[in-house]
């Protein structure tokens, strides 16, 4: 699998979205993709608890960790690299995350049109 280009949402170089814990689809700390990321781990987002409780509630445990996947569990505060289509969910429920704008790949701009994204900018100066 080779990855798409790294170019981030505003037509940047993809930057780090988080190592600690370490996230990705390729799991190299950025939001890179590429066909078969069919989820589209593409959205920096920053965690909060109404965040993970929600993505509990909708199916996806975030907060557990699954040591077998080497997985710790986030917690508030955590960056990840977030499915394109969960996070517009949440925008659509109101509860959606920051993101980081230089850390997510343009591809989540097949599923999340860029002003909800810069609604949630953790650079905003609205912040």
């Amino acid at each position: 699998m080779e990855p798409d280009d790294a170019i981030n949402v505003m037509g940047g170089p993809l930057g780090s979205c988080s190592t600690e814990p370490l996230t990705g689809f390729f799991r190299d700390g950025h939001c890179n993709t590429c066909a078969a990321d069919t989820g589209s781990h593409t959205v920096c987002a920053v965690m909060t608890a109404e965040f993970l409780a929600y993505s509990k509630y909708v199916g996806n445990d975030l907060s557990t960790p699954v040591p077998q996947f080497r997985f710790p569990g986030l917690k508030p505060g955590d960056h990840w690299c977030l499915c394109a289509s969960r996070f517009l969910q949440a925008h659509d429920e109101g509860c959606a995350p920051m993101v980081n704008l230089a850390a997510t790949h343009r591809r989540a701009l097949d599923i999340v049109p860029m002003r909800v994204l810069e609604q949630y900018d953790i650079d905003s100066s609205d912040v």
